[in-house]
């Protein structure tokens, strides 16, 4: 079944290799190839150096799509566009920062990740460079599809990034860490960017923004490396040394669900060590915006393009982008409702507005710690309860907290801020959204990459899709929502349906497994295809 795997090596029979340390009956899930340059098997030094271009990235890129909404008032009135025409302009931002992954992820899995990585910066730099210098509506609109077209890559490729140098027993914190980065930027954004505004003028917000990015342009240049790698073969070792040897063969009828677990288990098992010595990559070697391997492998861009479309009829990848999205809503509605909220009631300056960002940044740092390194922690405990098995739906148990605070966070904001609580009610509130936001984020990414490994490059594409057409669609009811309903109403029915949301997450505790075993004829001809280019994780 996709996504169920042995993690914990209870009884020492199995062939795969096993961690180091302290957890030495933790399987490595995927199995290592014998190649030094396999990302799998490079140094904790340089899986760090990895981890932090792709959090250097995370965050001037972040920071480039927040800053500016702290000051919307300001460019506001400097440009005569309304707040709904400036917020309009970020949901289309948004709309294209998740379809403009149809587009890169593709591109990135095919030729590597460095190029577009690097291209994508380079290219959200000159946006900010633009957009001061946009006059109407239809300037700033085309100035914020652009610069999410762009940025795409920020959304689903450094999940990818993350997948392809740490093991299913770790990668739960690593991405928490991505995301603690691009919520964090979201929410870092704004707290100097108000102060920016107040003493340099909104314009230069901007071309800080700019500034960063350059930044991290060079920092990415010499330091981040490629982690694309040809591997034929993924998923989990066989299962013990009685009644499992190690294959090298996928499943040749792919359609007869019989064979799914074979599929799971041959794809992965470790391959015997080649008997020709593997080159070591040279500092030039890593340089290089292209690798050979990428240049040479058969050519799948246009089923790379197509799958995420098809993946929506999958029902846990939709679950996925949903429950992303639906938490990301909350934030959206946070954002384009704190300049009313604490400009016009509380008549915060806009440093003061940046400032209470920081809340938001503590409350998501908070959830980067639970979500992570707690996470990986219950996970592990779940497959050790469970036989040595991990299952993908042991990781939506984390959403529990959410029960209480979503409706909790809204309700304080929203209903507090119209009987004008102390200001430090609504920027705790900001705190409380912040961390259920990342829950989310950090849990829905995680549970469509555990189901559907081999595929992740291309699953994360569709939550995305979903997750960014939601925000889109919310970015154009927000301002009516409220104008129309006022903030009490608005926010204690955001309140419920907030709480029903999360209790999805029960039912797909329930029947998540059984919707993964549905799949798995789809599921196996689609890693057919994939292995034989190379390109599974």
């Amino acid at each position: 079944v996709p996504g169920t795997v042995h993690l914990v090596d209870l009884l020492g029979t199995m062939h795969g290799k096993h961690a180091e340390g302290g957890q030495k009956d933790i399987v490595l899930v995927p199995a290592p190839s014998a190649d030094p340059d396999d990302p799998l098997n490079w140094s904790p030094s340089r899986k760090a150096l990895s981890t932090a271009c792709m959090c250097v990235y995370t965050l001037m890129v972040g920071i480039a799509s927040a800053a500016i909404y702290s000051v919307l008032e300001p460019i506001s009135e400097a440009t005569g566009l309304t707040l709904n025409d400036l917020n309009q302009g970020t949901g289309y931002m948004f709309l294209f920062f998740g379809w403009g992954c149809l587009i890169w992820q593709p591109l990135a899995l095919q030729y590597g990740k460095r190029p577009v990585y690097l291209f994508s910066i380079l290219a959200t730099l000159a946006t900010q460079v633009w957009a001061p210098y946009t006059k109407t509506n239809g300037q700033w609109i085309a100035s914020k599809i652009v610069q999410g077209f762009v940025g795409a890559p920020i959304e689903s490729l450094c999940e990818i990034s993350v997948t392809d140098i740490y093991f299913t027993h770790e990668r739960g914190r690593y991405i928490a860490m991505y995301g603690l980065l691009l919520a964090g930027s979201n929410f870092f954004a704004p707290i100097i960017a108000g102060f920016i505004a107040d003493g340099m003028g909104w314009q230069w917000v901007l071309y800080w923004s700019a500034i960063f990015c350059g930044i991290g342009f060079v920092f990415i240049f010499f330091f981040m490396e490629e982690t694309n790698y040809v591997r034929h073969h993924a998923g989990t070792p066989a299962a013990t040394s009685g009644n499992a040897t190690p294959s090298n063969t996928t499943a040749t009828s792919p359609s007869d669900i019989s064979k799914s677990h074979d599929i799971e288990k041959t794809l992965s098992t470790e391959s015997a060590p080649p008997p020709a010595i593997y080159p070591r990559k040279t500092y030039l070697d890593k340089l290089k915006l292209f690798q050979k391997a990428d240049l040479t492998k058969p050519n799948q861009l246009l089923g790379m393009m197509t799958r995420p479309l098809k993946f929506l009829t999958f029902p846990v990848i939709f679950y996925a982008g949903f429950s992303y999205g639906s938490n990301l809503v909350w934030f959206n509605v946070l954002n384009a409702t704190s300049s009313l909220i604490l400009s016009g009631t509380y008549h915060f300056s806009a440093g003061m507005v940046g400032l209470s960002y920081l809340s938001a940044l503590i409350g998501v740092a908070v959830a980067s710690a639970y979500t992570g390194w707690f996470g990986d922690w219950f996970v592990i405990r779940k497959a050790r309860q469970n036989g040595g098995i991990m299952e993908p739906e042991h990781r939506l148990w984390l959403f529990v907290p959410s029960l209480l605070f979503v409706p909790f966070g809204l309700i304080l904001w929203g209903v507090g801020s119209a009987h004008e609580v102390h200001w430090f009610g609504p920027v705790f509130a900001m705190g409380v959204i912040a961390m259920t936001n990342m829950f989310g984020l950090q849990i829905s990414i995680a549970y469509a990459i555990d189901s559907y490994r081999a595929l992740s490059g291309e699953a994360i594409i569709t939550v995305i899709l979903v997750r960014n057409t939601m925000s889109f669609a919310i970015g154009y009811g927000i301002t009516p929502w409220v104008t129309d309903m006022g903030l009490q109403n608005c926010f204690v029915t955001a309140a419920f349906v907030g709480l029903a949301q999360v209790c999805t997450a029960f039912v797909m505790i329930r029947y998540g497994k059984r919707l993964r075993t549905a799949s798995v004829g789809r599921y196996a001809k689609y890693v057919d295809v994939m292995a034989k280019s190379g390109m599974v994780h």
